[in-house]
């Protein structure tokens, strides 16, 4: 095709570059360039950089065509091919073939009745936290669902317990996150990680430091030389047809990858959670209503296995998860199970509501390998094209009244009336991501089991604001001042 068969969506006239000193325009905060354009060109537009287009897209059946139907035309885009310096070939970064034979050996970590199996363990860890938390104390909550997240990841995917280097790998990802619009916006950055540029060396410090965590946790599984049944021995032991295994630099990509991820998101989730529902004592109050009607009361403690009981399990090593080894909130409900998951509807709607609002992944990105049709518009090979779930979800079109915090929006009746793909939070298609159901547990047992114990009230005295990094975290720390329930 020729570039006069090419036709783009509407948008800016001139290269982004152009509009430098525009206020929508700021380096390290692109949501308001989305905001712009969504708002000024509609719910598809273009700009571009460098000379490269690039498509913005806020509509639902153009975001299915992009992930699911037209998938195989994509690759990852600049962006986060750029994250290659931290994660190198891992399920984020990687494309296909590699990508697909990643996901087949990862994915038995993430069956359902493995996950499952998670859910003691999660509970537990929660309860422990909650244990630390005084009356009237004033605590960062954004650092605190960092360390709770961190520790779900290492203690159930990778079977090791937290060692003061497993706790340091809060203090390399907040380094790296500060820097990381500067690692994005360099150019060439690859070429240029052996000069002893600033931001350059806390990468280098910090990434060194990951890799050595990670490099410990691989030594010490492969010198057990057992199957422990957690993610890092079945990578360990994953083979290819050939019957060759995965190097330890492979293994190495995909831990971090996991790691990072499984706890940064759901981490980001939950502090956003405890915020919202600080400001909305009405949903609040449902939340607890719904709590105190599923988990009982102390009248029903008689009738629950003597393992679960307090009494019982305080003689038992800490956090056991087959035994009630954590404290019982002090309102003497009972911690949830695995078996009151599926009753706990509502703390799963608060879940996904605060999600829309703040989703930890906020925009996502692919590039194009050959022409792309959407609608009435023909798009060249090498473009890029971005979604927001930020934008999308903010959209009064599919979301009246959208900065209301309600979680009614995500009864089975609300869901189903919207379309698929205005709600992603964890992307879709073949890429779609690999521990949702795990995210989604993990969100939803965590909430229940500090929701029933203590009530949260903020104490900044400005909204918090979002920066939008690889995930979407608070700018400044959310001080939150616990109440006993």
């Amino acid at each position: 095709m020729t570039s006069k068969q090419w036709k783009l969506p509407p948008g800016l006239p001139h290269s982004l570059q152009f509009y430098a000193l525009k206020p929508w325009v700021k380096l390290g905060e692109p949501i308001r360039l989305f905001e712009h354009l969504h708002r000024t060109y509609g719910p598809i537009a273009h700009y571009r950089f460098m000379g490269t287009p690039i498509i913005f897209l806020n509509q639902p059946d153009y975001i299915r065509e992009i992930l699911v139907t037209q998938a195989s035309a994509f690759v990852k885009e600049r962006t986060v091919r750029r994250m290659k310096i931290l994660l190198g070939e891992g399920l984020i970064t990687s494309d296909d073939p590699i990508h697909m034979r990643q996901r087949r050996i990862v994915a038995p970590a993430f069956h359902r009745q493995r996950i499952a199996a998670y859910a003691d363990e999660i509970v537990a860890i929660s309860a422990h936290h909650c244990d630390r938390w005084q009356p009237g104390e004033t605590i960062d909550i954004s650092a605190a669902m960092m360390a709770l997240s961190l520790e779900i990841v290492a203690r159930t995917l990778f079977n090791t317990a937290v060692t003061a280097d497993i706790r340091r790998i809060n203090d390399d990802v907040n380094t790296i996150m500060g820097i990381y619009n500067f690692l994005v916006a360099f150019p060439r950055m690859e070429s240029f990680l052996h000069l002893p540029i600033p931001g350059i060396i806390k990468f280098r410090r910090s990434k060194a430091s990951l890799d050595a965590v990670v490099q410990r946790l691989i030594v010490e599984h492969k010198a057990e030389g057992i199957d422990k049944g957690d993610l890092l021995s079945m990578l360990i032991d994953s083979r290819d047809d050939d019957a060759t295994g995965m190097s330890d630099e492979q293994i190495r990509d995909e831990v971090l990858t996991i790691f990072l991820a499984g706890y940064e998101t759901v981490a980001n989730a939950l502090t956003w959670t405890w915020y919202l529902l600080s400001q909305n004592p009405d949903v609040e109050a449902k939340l607890h209503a719904e709590l105190d009607a599923v988990l009982g009361s102390s009248s029903e403690m008689s009738s629950r296995p003597k393992s679960e009981q307090s009494g019982d399990a305080a003689e038992e090593p800490a956090l056991s998860p087959s035994k009630g080894s954590a404290s019982l909130p002090q309102n003497h409900h009972r911690l949830p199970t695995l078996a009151d998951y599926p009753s706990l509807r509502y703390t799963e709607q608060v879940f996904a509501e605060s999600m829309r609002l703040y989703p930890p992944a906020w925009a996502m990105g692919r590039m194009s390998t050959s022409p792309v049709t959407l609608g009435p518009y023909v798009i060249p090979p090498g473009a890029h094209f971005f979604m927001s779930q930020y934008i999308m979800s903010r959209t009064p079109e599919f979301y009246p009244d959208p900065l209301r915090f309600d979680p009614d929006r995500f009864t089975p009746e609300n869901k189903a009336a919207r379309p698929r793909f205005a709600y992603f939070p964890f992307g879709a298609g073949s890429r779609q991501c690999i521990g949702e159901s795990f995210a989604w547990m993990e969100g939803v047992l965590a909430i229940a089991t500090i929701a029933q114990r203590w009530r949260m009230s903020y104490m900044g005295n400005t909204p918090p604001v979002p920066q939008a990094k690889i995930t979407l975290r608070p700018r400044d720390p959310l001080l939150m001042q616990l109440t006993p329930r």
